[in-house]
């Protein structure tokens, strides 16, 4: 039997009730996070526009737990840049999870203005309330974005570089406004530069999808597969569970000195966009005969794209101790299964 930091904190939720915000709930991370914590007992309140988020994510997350534990669930369907909605979502709140935020690259230099008014401005509402309503801690999304022109690699939380486009300058705002209020105002802030996380709901659809879920519907409707550039470019991909690991420990653990930390949360391995193709075409073929891959097709490199991207973990290890619970190919192939299962629900054909 497992007896590792997460597993004992697991354990203690079971038996100890806190109330949480996550905002938005109805998203990729958003819904897994909300799922966990219910599974463990905990009273929920989401806040979400669905300017992102998918309703069907908030279904599958109530077929998943059963009745009972979703009425420990309130949606409130709001917008984090009207400060009232953000104040009446707090109420009675212990810990915020705050995940809502516009999260593509191509999305933020086609619009500026609004990403920076979802990202910056919204997640300065939230900074307000945590702070009068003193929540016992904010554990906000940052990226690993940050890290911009930066060549170094892996990538140590303080080292970062010039930003890439206007979604990264607004991840390291985030952090810049997130170490004020913690020093300013004594608020208890945790941030976790997510790197490339994927897993079961991840939005496969649409001009800004991710890659590996884009990736694994065109391969299941027998699209072919386009690499922004020669194939060479590396990323860390982290498993959605390792992500909920990282916001659990983040929000309870005891060992964190300071007032504001930020932290990577990665595998702390990366392979390249060829590497991707094949394991996501060896798992896709895994599930059916029947699936057909043919090789990629190669274009022009993604401007604001990093060119390589690993996450240094030592610091969330060392200090949360946290650790990834799966091997990369499990998890792709758990991911995998789950598209082929709702192909018809979340893939156009």
């Amino acid at each position: 039997m497992t007896n590792t930091p997460y597993d004992v904190l697991k354990e203690r939720l079971k038996r100890e009730t806190f109330k949480w915000l996550i905002t938005g709930v109805a998203g990729f991370i958003g819904s897994n996070l909300l799922e966990a914590l219910l599974k463990l007992n905990q009273k929920v309140v989401g806040l979400d526009n669905f300017s992102a988020g998918h309703r069907v994510n908030l279904d599958d997350v109530r077929r998943c737990v059963g009745e009972e534990l979703w009425s420990n669930f309130l949606l409130i369907q709001g917008d984090i840049c009207n400060l009232d909605t953000c104040t009446s979502a707090i109420q009675g709140v212990d810990y915020v999870l705050h995940h809502a935020a516009i999260g593509s690259v191509p999305w933020s230099i086609e619009d500026p203005i609004f990403t920076n008014t979802n990202n910056v401005n919204g997640f300065l509402n939230i900074l307000l309330v945590a702070r009068e309503y003193k929540v016992k801690r904010l554990v906000y999304a940052t990226s690993s974005a940050v890290y911009g022109d930066n060549i170094e690699s892996p990538k140590v939380e303080d080292r970062i570089g010039r930003p890439l486009s206007p979604y990264a300058v607004t991840k390291h705002i985030n952090e810049l406004y997130a170490e004020v209020f913690a020093n300013v105002y004594n608020l208890s802030v945790i941030g976790l530069r997510y790197f490339n996380v994927f897993g079961p709901r991840q939005d496969p659809l649409g001009a800004y999808a991710a890659v590996i879920p884009k990736w694994t519907g065109e391969m299941i409707a027998g699209r072919p597969i386009k690499i922004h550039g020669d194939g060479e470019t590396t990323r860390d991909f982290c498993y959605i569970e390792d992500v909920i690991q990282a916001n659990i420990l983040s929000s309870l653990a005891n060992v964190v000195r300071e007032k504001h930390q930020v932290f990577n949360v990665g595998s702390g391995e990366s392979i390249t966009l060829k590497e991707l193709f094949n394991m996501l075409r060896v798992a896709i073929i895994g599930c059916s005969s029947g699936f057909q891959v043919e090789d990629p097709e190669y274009g022009e490199f993604r401007i604001g794209d990093v060119r390589h991207s690993t996450a240094e973990i030592s610091k969330i290890s060392q200090n949360l101790k946290y650790s990834p619970r799966l091997v990369r190919q499990q998890a792709f192939q758990i991911t995998v299964d789950w598209y082929v299962q709702r192909a018809t629900m979340y893939v156009e054909c």
